[in-house]
């Protein structure tokens, strides 16, 4: 039986990452098929969930760093727990995308290591604050989902139920990280956060 080394793990987890993915399960939560969209409708729906599942990725990577580098294990537990639920995420987007005849973005592995590096960074500073790190990341997760809810068709109901959801399971994470005590960044930073996660979600929609 082989044993894996951190780097190895590190690698088996990237690749699966940023491999599109093929067989995937929402089966926990109802979706009721969606009405046949039109062009426009599929290639906006196609566009969001590439968003979306990009920044699954890049939650992904956020998580398992700071799980690497936490401290206390009960933390480092609590990161881990964030992550895997958010891989669930990830393989609803995956397979949406599939459904509509889309594409995941070709900038995966650099929003994926650049995350992973973040999270590191993060993690250094201390466990308020990296549990403070990620409330503020699930927040403005949160109010980016608010914002594809309004301009994702109503006809497309399975994207729509898979986005209300994601958005309930990260307003959690946001809620359960300050109860464990991290700390409500100030404004000035969650303004920088926010401009990056813009960047992001712009170049994502397109490549």
């Amino acid at each position: 039986m082989r044993h894996y080394t951190p780097f190895d793990n590190f690698i088996i987890r990237f690749d699966k990452l940023v491999r599109p993915s093929t067989q995937v399960s929402i089966s926990n939560i109802e979706i009721e098929p969606s009405p046949s969209l039109s062009e426009t409708e599929r290639q906006k729906s196609v566009a969001l969930m590439r968003i979306n599942h990009s920044g699954e990725v890049c939650a992904q990577a956020l998580y398992q760093a700071q799980a690497l580098i936490a401290r206390e294990p009960a933390l480092s537990e609590t990161f881990k727990e964030a992550a895997s639920e958010e891989q669930q995420h990830l393989d609803w987007c995956a397979k949406r995308i599939k459904e509509l005849k889309g594409r995941t973005s070709f900038l995966n592995p650099i929003w994926y290591l650049g995350s992973f590096t973040i999270g590191l960074i993060a993690g250094l500073m201390g466990d308020k604050i990296s549990l403070g790190f990620l409330a503020e990341t699930e927040h403005q997760v949160v109010h980016h989902l608010d914002s594809h809810l309004e301009k994702i068709s109503p006809n497309d109901k399975q994207s729509r139920v898979i986005l209300e959801q994601m958005r309930k399971d990260e307003l959690a994470h946001a809620t359960k990280a300050l109860d464990k005590g991290g700390i409500e960044f100030p404004k000035p930073i969650s303004t920088v956060m926010s401009f990056a996660s813009k960047i992001m979600t712009f170049t994502t929609k397109y490549i």
